[in-house]
């Protein structure tokens, strides 16, 4: 078996977990190739990782089995932009901390290998947002697996972002800025704007203001076959855009159109793994003092 690992930096009270993991992978003779970001971090703090293959971009990345991301939600961001449309399936290490997608604590890699190598593992594919525009704003990583964010630059006032809903005028949001959620995404920076938590496979994108102006705007749920168009207009005549983890300074002249990608992501599974057992762990709820 072939699989290739992505990470970042991780604290010392995961690090006999994160050693114990490549020392028995080493044993089972699984090939492994890291990302050269995540081979750097393991070389300058000594942890040994056994292995020479090293890939410095999506290009290079070998034909694994699976890919294994190492870290917090962000982390396991940034490995789908590294699979893309090979949709390799992925599981995600919880070294960092609220975990809403990385939910393998460091305590039970050991179960975790024993579980990929025997097969007992579920697929969970998860809708992407795809962003077209008239230049290229994420170097040709143009999809994302929680969220497309328009947002106001720090020093400007607040923006006006004209959205049309398959090509019929939605409404002018006056606001901070609009998010547009996959409904992996909407535990997210949406959830945070007031926005609804969507089951995983619900087929819907949410749009949700950020500190709109006219209080009466609230979010909206969609069909995720829908195409959003956004035209936005800024005193500064700039704005940010955000596709999960990345970001890019774009103009008025900027045309930005969001649908749903042609691929999607396949995150890996332990069993005994169930959203909802995750969404009450993470957000606590049922939790009161008085029970």
């Amino acid at each position: 078996m072939k699989i290739a690992i992505h990470g970042r930096n991780f604290n010392d009270s995961a690090r006999p977990f994160i050693e114990n993991m490549f020392s028995e992978l080493a044993k089972r003779n699984i090939e492994i190739q890291l990302s050269n970001t995540f081979r750097e971090f393991l070389d300058k703090t000594g942890v040994a990782h056994q292995t020479e293959l090293v890939y410095h971009s999506p290009k290079e990345l070998f034909d694994p089995r699976l890919v294994v991301s190492m870290g917090g939600d962000g982390t396991l961001l940034e490995t789908i932009s590294h699979i893309g449309p090979k949709q390799i399936p992925t599981i995600g290490i919880n070294v960092g901390r609220l975990g809403f997608l990385a939910t393998v604590p460091p305590e039970r890699i050991s179960d975790m290998i024993t579980a990929l190598e025997a097969g007992q593992f579920k697929i969970d594919e998860r809708s992407l947002v795809s962003v077209e525009s008239n230049v290229d704003m994420f170097n040709g990583l143009n999809f994302g697996l929680n969220d497309f964010t328009i947002t106001k630059t720090d020093t400007s006032s607040m923006i006006t972002v004209h959205t049309y809903l398959n090509e019929e005028f939605l409404n002018s949001y006056w606001a901070d800025g609009l998010i547009v959620s996959t409904p992996t995404g909407s535990t997210g920076y949406s959830l945070s704007c007031g926005g609804p938590v969507l089951v995983p496979h619900s087929q819907s994108f949410i749009i949700t203001p950020i500190s709109p102006h006219n209080l009466n705007v609230r979010p909206l749920v969609v069909e995720d076959n829908a195409v959003i168009r956004c035209e936005v207009k800024s005193r500064s005549s700039n704005f940010l855009v955000s596709l999960d983890a990345r970001s890019f300074i774009a103009d008025e002249h900027t045309q930005i159109t969001v649908r749903k990608a042609d691929f999607s992501a396949r995150l890996i599974k332990m069993l005994d793994d169930s959203f909802l057992n995750t969404l009450r762990n993470k957000l606590s709820w049922g939790l009161d003092m008085r029970n």
